[in-house]
């Protein structure tokens, strides 16, 4: 399957690189009772009739510097007659009369539809991005200037504001939570620049995650999304917008019947947040946290398709150090919410309101533990997670091997092989066996081992220690805390024998 790609701009003259996919942030709600399957509707056109004038297109432009190196000037032999024209035509480009010397107009072309009479605008923003002009294009064909609002890479999304003569045709979000798979939608946007375009098609799928970002949450469609339908609107049969059409799929650039949409739930907060503040606001804790495996249940007694999330992480300065969580716990529940795998975790936390104290229950050394953490705001720079702290090893340098993996305590000689930072504490693993379970879990050469089983080890003497601790209590796995080398830290789980 083809890597996702923006739909958004149909570059004009100079292509450019559309920014790189944002990410989208969910607003947890309960999911209604599903509703009455609807029959097929014989013609979407009462529908699209109604919902046309609310969409628009936007177009934008902004000027591309000249190039630093210029064209050089063909070589004409001394004394031909073509010596003046080629000298005059080139001198003049050198001066800015052609598109040698000055920036050049790079334009580009994408959707969006009205929220507000008053003339607010939504679209994607990677279709506006870096822009020194936008214009809002109506169903009508009347022109308006944009100023932009507020933008948010992470969803994507971006608010305009324009100055009717009068009230606009606006249309209003819908509940994508509502969403069944095999429900009919419909697409509206500006594909190719053929503006007014209308696509029918269902919900493929829901939650889809495209691996953009740790927010993934789209909603996944057949309806045609082509290049220039980004940042239009995904409407019900009810004429809300329940997304806001934003990728595709497609080794083409053409329509596969493979888009993804924002849901209406992630978008109407970002837009709320983008009008109030001009930015969006999203909750932080401190944590990185990782998928629990089945291997990693296992090891670390989690049953149940709800796996949680697991924490590889904590910052010491976070709310989540603060309220007492400590990396191996594993989080079940986020203010009331279930955690039904990692990426939920990031989504609901980024959702909560700031500064208020939430309750979180986490499974740690397999006993469920309630924890109140108050929620600090992420910045826009997130600070990074410290490595869990271990005391020295008092040991004498010594190799030792298991699981696959052979390790030694750090010593300056492996530091400076390895490139570890000074803190580094553990054991460096310094070679692993070809075709081993550890080698297809990704472990590698430099690699730290800070812990097995949730226990610190300073010495190769402490991994066999462990490791025969839980044979005795039947486990077939171990659970492994690792540190590459730039810091960050991990959880793997290796089978034992």
């Amino acid at each position: 399957m083809s890597t996702p790609t923006r739909r958004a701009t149909r570059p004009s003259g100079a292509s450019r690189v559309v920014a790189a996919l944002a990410v989208a942030l969910s607003v947890c709600v309960a999911p209604a009772a599903p509703a009455a399957a609807r029959p097929a509707p014989d013609s979407f056109a009462d529908l699209a009739e109604g919902l046309l004038d609310a969409v628009v297109n936007i177009s934008t432009s902004q000027n591309a510097p000249a190039a630093d190196k210029a064209v050089p000037a063909p070589q004409v032999p001394e004394g031909s007659p073509f010596e003046d024209f080629f000298d005059e035509f080139f001198n003049k480009r050198g001066e800015g009369g052609s598109p040698r010397g000055r920036a050049r107009k790079q334009s580009s072309l994408g959707s969006g539809f009205v929220i507000d009479p008053a003339g607010i605008v939504i679209t994607n923003n990677h279709v506006i991005e870096g822009a020194d002009e936008i214009t809002v294009n109506f169903n009508d064909g009347s022109k308006l200037t944009a100023e932009l609002v507020g933008r948010d890479i992470k969803t994507d999304l971006a608010v305009l504001r324009v100055k009717p003569p009068k009230p606009l045709k606006a249309v209003g979000f819908g509940d994508a939570e509502r969403l069944r798979v095999g429900d009919w939608v419909l697409a509206i946007g500006n594909p190719f620049g053929l503006g007014g375009s209308v696509s029918a098609g269902i919900v493929s799928a829901r939650n889809r995650n495209i691996n953009s970002g740790p927010y993934d949450n789209f909603i996944q469609t057949d309806a045609a999304i082509n290049r220039g339908n980004s940042g239009g609107p995904l409407f019900n049969t009810e004429g809300k917008v329940v997304g806001v059409n934003t990728a595709i799929i497609s080794p083409s650039g053409g329509s596969i019947g493979i888009g993804f949409s924002v849901p209406a739930n992630v978008a109407k907060p970002v837009v709320d947040q983008l009008l109030k503040y001009g930015e969006v606001r999203r909750g932080w804790i401190g944590v990185r946290v990782q998928q629990v495996t089945d291997e990693i249940a296992e090891t670390l007694g989690v049953s149940g398709s709800d796996k949680g999330a697991l924490v590889a992480g904590v910052s010491e300065d976070g709310p989540a150090a603060a309220g007492g969580m400590k990396t191996g716990d594993v989080v079940l529940k986020f203010d009331g919410k279930t955690i039904r795998e990692m990426r939920d975790l990031p989504r609901i936390v980024a959702d909560t309101e700031i500064d208020r104290e939430v309750e979180v229950v986490v499974l740690r050394k397999g006993k469920q533990e309630t924890l109140r953490i108050k929620i600090g705001r992420l910045e826009e720079e997130p600070k990074k997670d410290d490595l869990p702290k271990t005391p020295a090893s008092p040991e004498e340098p010594k190799t030792g091997a298991a699981l696959g993996l052979t390790f030694t305590p750090v010593s300056d000689d492996l530091r400076l092989k390895f490139q570890l930072k000074p803190e580094t504490k553990g054991l460096v693993i310094t070679a692993v066996d070809e075709g081993s379970a550890a080698q297809e879990s990704g472990v590698q050469a430099g690699d730290v081992l800070i812990e097995v089983a949730q226990r610190a080890v300073e010495a190769p003497n402490d991994v066999t220690a462990r490791l025969e601790e839980l044979k005795k209590d039947g486990k077939k796995t171990a659970l492994l805390l690792l540190s590459n080398r730039q810091g960050d830290v991990r959880f793997v789980a290796l089978p034992i024998d």
